[in-house]
């Protein structure tokens, strides 16, 4: 399975997520970390700068206008569409998801 990681962030760091990584920072060691821990996956990682918003799909506009509204926070961590994590970004919800889609796919 192919698995589409987008990351949606600002340079800035989120108000409420003082003394957690910042968005760009959080993109670069989460594509790390999954292409190392799921060698035998494929994934296609995206930054999405939410201050530039061009060609972006309904769903990435549809991610920015909640964040902009501060019904979700930066940085942002949608796989294939679903969001995942949102503010304070941590890994050990996202292996589970990957390892819950993986076994999904095996039965």
């Amino acid at each position: 399975m192919k698995y589409v990681v987008n990351v949606y962030g600002r340079e800035t760091v989120c108000a409420s997520c003082v003394n957690a990584p910042g968005s760009q920072e959080t993109y670069e060691w989460l594509e790390a970390l999954l292409t190392r821990k799921y060698p035998d996956r494929t994934f296609n990682f995206n930054y999405i700068d939410l201050d530039h918003t061009e060609n972006l799909s309904d769903f990435d506009e549809s991610i920015i206008e909640q964040i902009n509204e501060d019904e979700l926070f930066y940085p942002l961590v949608a796989i294939n569409d679903e969001v995942l994590q949102d503010g304070y970004v941590q890994i050990k919800p996202i292996q589970k998801w990957l390892d819950r889609t993986e076994n999904e796919m095996q039965t």
